[in-house]
């Protein structure tokens, strides 16, 4: 019986494993089938989806529950990032296949990729044990070195593949060394065990194990001061791939920083909160200060991730309901703005069909590709947290929680961060409307087009209207993630 329970409630990571064993199957047969995967992986992805819509509408289901005696949990915080991630993962499978094809690298492969990469997200972020949390981590990462390396004849490309595999195995090791410090010092992995264990005083062993399992997830999330592979990685890995890195990895990471730090070490907030500050706040300064001085447009949003991490992080500072569900909600405002930038991002494709990512190619875009321009714009002002930009929402909802738990500092501090991270955001917006045409930018892809577009104006509009809906699920995810 337990067995299939377990199996119900892993449902998503079954449908998309099962998916990614048959696109392989068909990837071995039909060297020309990419577009055909990228589909079945979109329908893959929609299939799960649904799974966790009906987990989340449904009342039976309002408590969650546990999985393989307590290594997996199936709850409402787990089943919105998943749906986050589902929905970042599909828009970047139809946003990719055709750049990738003017590139001469589409392969069957990516679509395949992405999902296996996807089934190690669900894990991470449904992981309460620290051996769930490694294998579910590491199937991510695998996928994802592979991923940056995809352009094999590219030695941008390869070299991005190496340094995230190189940094990335090094933070995996700090996190190991990390886990097993806490397995030494508390005698279990599991999470609600490890917080049982630490409810007194925290000893200096253990201390350290948080301590270096906090620095191995602030790389994942490229927090400073581990953001070093970012610019690189994001720079050097083909740009539907680097959209990909932005979005729903970010999301899994930060998702899983949340549940460890809540579950885990619950019974030790003091502990981990000053850590959690001082990485929000160094995030946003060094992410607007090194975003300033970029002239690749790549370059420019791996610091604006950087940035954006600093303010999410606030969120979980303030260790409280209203900081978990203002995260969600940043988070999922995130992957609309990242998403929408990086759409436009690749339809900068000038007359001989060379793809721009110098600071150039958007310079006069306004006279030549007006549209374009104007959804570059509304995603610049968005990720700067501009009103009426629905991305001022995201910045308003977790500087509310750090108040509300008496962080008044740390949230006067990221708003004046946050008019210096402006800056840089302004300048692109400037280059656009105000330079001189570099060079004229044709027109590209329609569905990127749709993408970009469609996802503008979400952000003007529609997005607030959505707030209910998004208070109503991130209020249920931190109520199921405080109550475990």
């Amino acid at each position: 019986m337990d067995l299939a329970i377990s199996l119900y409630f892993t449902r998503p990571e079954l449908i998309l494993s099962f998916s990614g064993l048959i696109l392989l199957l068909i990837a071995a047969w039909r060297n020309d089938s990419g577009k055909l995967l990228s589909i079945l992986a979109v329908a893959a992805l929609f299939g799960a989806g649904a799974y966790l819509i009906e987990f989340l509408t449904n009342p039976s289901y309002s408590d969650g529950g546990d999985a393989f005696s307590g290594l997996y949990r199936m709850d409402a915080f787990g089943s919105y990032a998943k749906l986050i991630i589902y929905a970042a993962a599909a828009i970047c499978l139809i946003m990719t296949p055709s750049v990738l094809t003017r590139a001469g690298v589409f392969k069957p492969e990516y679509p395949i990729l992405v999902l296996f990469a996807v089934v190690g997200m669900g894990i991470m972020v449904s992981a309460v044990d620290f051996v769930t949390l490694y294998i579910g981590l590491e199937l991510n990462s695998l996928a994802a070195y592979v991923l940056a390396s995809f352009a094999r004849d590219d030695e941008r490309s390869s070299e991005a593949g190496l340094k995230y595999f190189v940094l990335g195995a090094l933070a995996s090791g700090i996190l190991l060394f990390g886990m097993s410090l806490i397995y030494g010092f508390t005698g279990s992995t599991q999470f609600h065990l490890i917080s049982d264990a630490l409810s007194g005083n925290i000893g200096m062993g253990a201390t350290f194990g948080l301590v270096f399992i906090l620095a191995g997830l602030a790389f994942k999330i490229s927090a400073a001061p581990f953001h070093m592979w970012t610019p690189d990685v994001y720079e050097g890995a083909p740009t539907p791939i680097t959209a990909f890195f932005a979005s729903a990895p970010k999301v899994a990471a930060s998702i899983l920083l949340v549940r460890v730090s809540m579950d885990a070490f619950g019974s030790q907030v003091a502990a981990w909160q000053m850590i959690v500050i001082f990485v929000a706040l160094f995030s946003i300064i060094v992410g607007a200060l090194g975003a300033i001085g970029q002239q690749n447009i790549k370059r420019l949003l791996a610091y604006s991730s950087i940035n954006n991490i600093g303010f999410l992080l606030i969120g979980l500072a303030a260790a409280n309901a209203a900081g978990i569900s203002g995260m969600m909600t940043y988070l999922a405002i995130y992957v609309v703005m990242t998403l929408g930038a990086f759409a436009c991002v690749m339809q900068l494709v000038d007359r001989q069909g060379v793809v721009r990512e110098d600071m150039g190619a958007l310079a006069g875009l306004s006279e030549t590709r007006p549209a374009l321009a104007y959804s570059m714009a509304a995603y610049m002002f968005a990720l700067a947290g501009i009103p009426p930009l629905f991305g001022f929402w995201g910045k308003l909802v977790v500087f509310q929680a750090a108040i509300q738990a008496g962080l008044f500092p740390l949230a006067i501090l990221g708003i004046c961060a946050s008019v210096i991270g402006a800056f840089y955001y302004l300048k692109v917006v400037k280059i656009m409307f105000f330079d001189e045409a570099d060079a004229i930018i044709v027109p590209a892809d329609k569905v990127l087009a749709w993408i970009s577009g469609l996802f503008a104006i979400i952000l003007l509009t529609v997005g607030w209207m959505a707030i209910p809906l998004l208070q109503h699920l991130g209020d249920n995810a931190a109520a199921a993630l405080l109550a475990s």
